[in-house]
Parts: structure tokens; C-alpha cells; sequence
């Protein structure tokens, strides 16, 4: 059975995509493990890497290249400072030098030495093959970037996919909603008090705590900026930040100091039925602005679906109960990451195998459901709320103009967040003996979903609106 960690779902990292930034990113620090565990690093010669299906597709757009070439240089995604990447990438463009893993130059041109095929590899649609000439003779390592920052091997790949093969160490291991249904009746615990049992086992309760208070301060951090950052985003599509604009004409008078402080101030303006939409859409623009700029997010589950979770957090904290507080934070992203990873095994999250219903779609079940617990569901009516919330997303394409995380992807994470928030209030009110279709039943057809849908309409920049779009036009 696969074993995923909250820790897993939710992981820190820099934008603009899982798959295509982080996922890279993290491949090449692989690659640089596998070598130093050859004893080959110090024998390494020339680099090469190549890109296949859509990482070579939507590659540029989803700055793939940038990632390998940070990756290469022996930078962390959770830790370079996002102001040093433009520096750092022109050092390399203007000297077609690669200072590898840190510790020693190597001549790297990317515009010749990283390869954007067209062709797609059988395994998945993420594929990268890292090639270096040691003491003269080519050794060569494909791997697969299967989203949410997820990086498997060749070597250990099997014939799903997006399946793993993990010894799970957990003491109450979940595939499905139903085990985990199974395990709150056996246990008279809540869904969020289950998967803390689970994590408990791998780590320090003290650890998991700072964790999630990390996590939640990068989200924080995340809509704090967008919400303070005015301007266009890079890559051409001339797009103008709007969560600067809409919280221009949301905010109250109260000064602050710091995201913690302007929380509080948020609290004490007094917001109508209209305000709380476009609050809640703030706090989803921001984040994926921020991460469209190459800034620090946390995929949830994925970057390009990176603004879903904070947004619904931040609606419960700032406009549901004005005094949650850590535990609440914590008890939410335990539930969140734990229905993310039941979409993981039985489905996709990656956008180039399943869609933007891989990404949107289960970051809004994830919200949704978290909410839900938040609120008062019973570990029942969670499931109730992940399951509408994914239902109405099924069939969801990803057809990002120009290949960049922008259009449409920004502004469907403010509609991902708003229909999480009403698929909760829902389940809510919901029997779950009256309901006809089951959490497990909506992941399992979403997977046929993401089998049946055309490959062009997968993160590919080949249909939808990224071919009837004019970019001349933009």
C-alpha cells in the first residue's frame, strides 16, 4: 500500500508548477545523489538533459529549464531566496557555466545542452533523462516528474502510472475513503485525529507541529504579498496582478505590521455577502500570482492549484470564527493533505495525466472537506464534502495559454476555492445515508475521466484555450 505523508501533499517550493518546476528541480538533486552514490560526480564531464511530452511542451512556460539549471547549482526550492533567481540564471545564460551542485564549474549551455522533445515517453507524460560523459562514456538516468513535486526512477516504475510502491509503516494504512471512514468508527476518532495518529508514527509530535506551522506561515506569507504586489506578471501574456486591486477596495483603515497582524484587521472589518466572495477570490489570486512569479508556495496538492487551501483557511480564520487559532490551522491541513493523498493513489494529481481536474478539482475536495471538519462534519459528511466539490470538476481540462500558469489557472483557483466552501455548507446539511454517490466512487471515475480525456487537452498547450487565444493578441 502507498504511504503518504501530509508532509508529501503539502510540500514548500518555487512557482510557477509541481510538475514542471518543482518536480525537475527535484529530479536533478536526485540525479546529483545517484552520481555521488556511483562515486561519479567528481568524474562528470559534460551534462546534458532532456525533456519529454509536456514538460518539453508547456517546459518553457513552467520554467522547467530555470528549475534544472537551479537544481544543477546545487540550490533548495524550500530555501533560495526567489529575489537571487533572476541573478542567478543570467550567470549561467551569459557564461554557459554550471557551478555543479556547488562545488565545481562545469561548461552548460541550456539553450543547447537542455532538450525540449517533443515526443512522449510510455511511463508518464513528465519524463526527463539526465545524461553525463564520465571518463568519456555516456551514462544516462530517466526520470518522471508525476506531480505535486513527485519524482520516481525508472527503475522503479510499474504499470500504473501514478502508483508507487511503498512498505507503509503507518499503523492505520488508508487507500480509500472507506478504510479511512473504517478507521474513525474503529477508533471514535475524527478524520484529522486519525492521520495525526498516522503521522505520530513517523515523527515527533513536536515536529509535526513546526512543520505545519511552516507550512501555514509560507501560505500566509504567500497571500500577504500577492495581496501587497501590484503589476503585471512575467512570460508575455501581459497579465495585471488583481488581488493587489481587489484588496485596495476590501481593505479597512487599521494599520498593521506583519501577515499575523493583518489578519487581525482583516477580523474587524465588517464584511457583507458580496465582500466575502471577493475575499475569499483575493486570497486565491494572490497565491497563484505569487507562484506565476516564480515565488515561494506550497503545492496543494500542486502548485498550479496552489491557492485553494490557504484561500478556504484564511475564510474560516478571518470571517468563520475570528479565534481560531493553531490547532485549527493544524486539525485543516491534516484532513487536506489526507484526502489529497486518497485522490493520489486511486487517481492522479498530475494535470498532464488527468487534467485540471487532477489539480483544481482535488485541491477543492481537499479544502472542501477540511472545511467541512472545521465546521462541525462528522467524519461522514467530510467525505460528503470532498466528493461534491470533486464532482463538479470532473472533466476539467488544463489548457494554460502560451504554456504559463496564468490563464486560465489563476482564476480557477479563486473558483475552486469558492466551490469548496459551498460544497462544506452543503455536506453539512447532508445525511450521508441519503447520499448516491460515494467519495471513492467520484476518485475512481475520475481516473477513468483522466484515461478517456484527449491528450491535448492535458497540460499540453495544444487545445482549448491555449490554441484559441490569439497570444498576438495579448
Amino acid at each position: 500500500m502507498e504511504c503518504i505523508s501530509v508532509f508529501d501533499m503539502l510540500k514548500i517550493g518555487i512557482g510557477p508548477s509541481s510538475s514542471h518546476t518543482l518536480g525537475p528541480w527535484r529530479a536533478t538533486q536526485r540525479w546529483i545523489k545517484e552520481l555521488k552514490d556511483q562515486n561519479n560526480f567528481d568524474k562528470v564531464e559534460t551534462i546534458t538533459v532532456d525533456l519529454y511530452g509536456s514538460l518539453s511542451l508547456t517546459g518553457k512556460g513552467h520554467a522547467t529549464d530555470y528549475a534544472i539549471m537551479l537544481g544543477l547549482s546545487g540550490e533548495n526550492p524550500e530555501t533560495i531566496p526567489t529575489e537571487a533567481i533572476p541573478s542567478l540564471i543570467s550567470e549561467i545564460n551569459n557564461t554557459n557555466t554550471v557551478c555543479f551542485n556547488a562545488e565545481k564549474n562545469i561548461t552548460f549551455n541550456p539553450k543547447t545542452d537542455i532538450i525540449f522533445n517533443r515526443k512522449f515517453l510510455p511511463f508518464h507524460a513528465n519524463a526527463l533523462q539526465f545524461s553525463a560523459t564520465v571518463n568519456g562514456k555516456k551514462i544516462k538516468s530517466i526520470y518522471y516528474s508525476i506531480g505535486g513535486g513527485f519524482v520516481v526512477q525508472e527503475a522503479r516504475k510499474i504499470s500504473e502510472a501514478n502508483k508507487i510502491i511503498f512498505y507503509c509503516t503507518f499503523p492505520y494504512p488508508i487507500e480509500t475513503g472507506t478504510d479511512l471512514l473504517q478507521y474513525c468508527k474503529q477508533l471514535n476518532k475524527s478524520i484529522s485525529e486519525v492521520v495525526l495518529e498516522n503521522e505520530k508514527s513517523i515523527r515527533p509530535i513536536e515536529t509535526i507541529d513546526f512543520e505545519l506551522q511552516r507550512i501555514w506561515n509560507t501560505m500566509l506569507e504567500c497571500i500577504y504579498t500577492g495581496c501587497h504586489t501590484e503589476g503585471y506578471l512575467p512570460g508575455g501574456l501581459n497579465v495585471r496582478r488583481r488581488a493587489f486591486d481587489t484588496y485596495q477596495t476590501l481593505k479597512g483603515n487599521s494599520p498593521y505590521n506583519s501577515p499575523q497582524e493583518w489578519i487581525k484587521t482583516i477580523r474587524k472589518t465588517k464584511v457583507k455577502f458580496r465582500q466575502i466572495l471577493k475575499w475569499v477570490s483575493c486570497f486565491a489570486l494572490s497565491v497563484n500570482e505569487v507562484n506565476a512569479s516564480l515565488g515561494r508556495v506550497v503545492t496543494a496538492p500542486t502548485n498550479g492549484s496552489a491557492g485553494v487551501i490557504p484561500a478556504v483557511l484564511m475564510y474560516y480564520m478571518v470571517i468563520e470564527n475570528h479565534k481560531a487559532n493553531f490547532n485549527h490551522i493544524k486539525q485543516f491541513l491534516l484532513v487536506s493533505g489526507e484526502i489529497g493523498s486518497i485522490f493520489k493513489k486511486g487517481a492522479t494529481i498530475s494535470a498532464a495525466m488527468g487534467g485540471c481536474q487532477a489539480e483544481i478539482g482535488v485541491s477543492s475536495a481537499m479544502a472542501a472537506a477540511a472545511l467541512c471538519e472545521l465546521m462541525g462534519g462528522t467524519p461522514e459528511q467530510v467525505l460528503v464534502a470532498a466528493e461534491i466539490a470533486m464532482e463538479h470538476h470532473l472533466g476539467l481540462t488544463c489548457d494554460p495559454i502560451g504554456g504559463l500558469v496564468q490563464i486560465p489557472c489563476i482564476e480557477r483557483n479563486a473558483m475552486g476555492a469558492i466551490k469548496a466552501i459551498n460544497a462544506a455548507e452543503m455536506a453539512l446539511d447532508t445525511d450521508p445515508k441519503n447520499v448516491k454517490v460515494p467519495l471513492d466512487k467520484v476518485v475512481a471515475t475520475m481516473w477513468e475521466t483522466a484515461k478517456d480525456m484527449n491528450t491535448k487537452y492535458k497540460e499540453t498547450s495544444k487545445g482549448g484555450l491555449a490554441v484559441s487565444v490569439n497570444l498576438s493578441d495579448c
